[in-house]
C-alpha cells in the first residue's frame, strides 16, 4: 500500500466521522487509468459536497485502487502529477483531502491493500482515528461497498464512474443489509447518508 497524504487526527478531541472517498468516478471523472494531469476533471458537485462535509466535521480520506501502476499503464511520477493537479483543483474550490491512500498493485499480486481488503483503512488508522458508527465509504464499485462493510462503516454506491455497472450486484448485497445505499453522485450520496440511521454531525 502507499500513501499520497497521511491523515492526522487528534483522538483526544474526540473521534470524528469520516467519508472514505474513492477517487476515479466519485471525485473526478473516470478516464480509465488516468496518467495525464491535464485530464483531471471534477465530477459536478463533488468539490461542493466535500466542502460541505468538511464544514460539518467529517474527515475526507481518499482510498483508491490504482492498478494502472501495477499494470505499468502509467508511472509513479505520472500518478504523482495527477494527484498534485487534483489537490490544486480541489484547493481552488475551497476543499481537499485530509488523507489519501492507494493500492499500486495489479489484481493478481495478492496484496493486502487492494479493495475490498482493508489494508488502506489499516494504514490510515495508524495516524488517524474516526468514529466507525458515523462514517461511510462512497465509491462506484462493489469493492467499495464490501470495503465499507468489512470496516464496519456505511456504504454508498454512486452511479457516476462505473457505478451503474455494479448497481444490480450491490442491490443484491442490500437485500440483507440496511447500511448500503445507492445514489446518483457524491452530492446525492452525502444527502442520503445524512438521512440514514447512523450517528453523525447535525443529528
Amino acid at each position: 500500500m502507499a500513501v499520497w497524504k497521511p491523515c492526522h487526527s487528534d483522538e483526544s478531541t474526540g473521534l470524528r466521522p469520516a467519508l472514505f472517498l474513492d477517487r476515479d468516478g466519485v471525485v473526478i471523472v473516470d478516464r480509465d487509468y488516468l496518467g495525464d494531469p491535464a485530464d483531471v476533471a471534477l465530477v459536478p458537485g463533488a468539490a461542493e459536497t466535500m466542502r460541505a462535509a468538511a464544514a460539518l466535521g467529517y474527515l475526507l480520506i481518499g482510498v483508491s485502487n490504482q492498478s494502472g501502476l501495477g499494470r505499468k499503464l502509467f508511472t509513479i511520477p505520472e500518478f504523482n502529477g495527477v494527484m498534485k493537479r487534483l489537490d490544486e483543483v480541489l484547493a481552488e474550490n475551497g476543499t481537499g483531502f485530509d488523507g489519501f491512500y492507494y493500492c499500486p498493485h495489479a489484481p493478481g499480486e495478492n496484496c493486502a491493500c487492494r479493495k475490498p481488503k482493508t489494508g488502506l483503512l489499516d494504514e490510515a488508522a495508524e495516524t488517524c482515528a474516526w468514529d466507525k458508527g458515523a462514517s461511510w465509504v462512497v465509491g462506484d464499485k462493489a469493492s467499495d461497498v464490501a470495503l465499507a462493510r468489512a470496516g464496519d462503516m456505511g456504504a454508498v454506491l454512486v452511479r457516476t464512474g462505473h457505478g451503474a455497472t455494479y448497481e444490480q450486484e450491490v442491490r443484491l448485497m442490500m437485500e440483507n443489509d440496511s447500511e448500503i445505499l445507492i445514489a446518483d453522485d457524491l452530492a446525492a450520496a452525502f444527502a442520503a447518508l445524512r438521512r440514514a440511521d447512523r450517528r453523525g454531525p447535525g443529528r
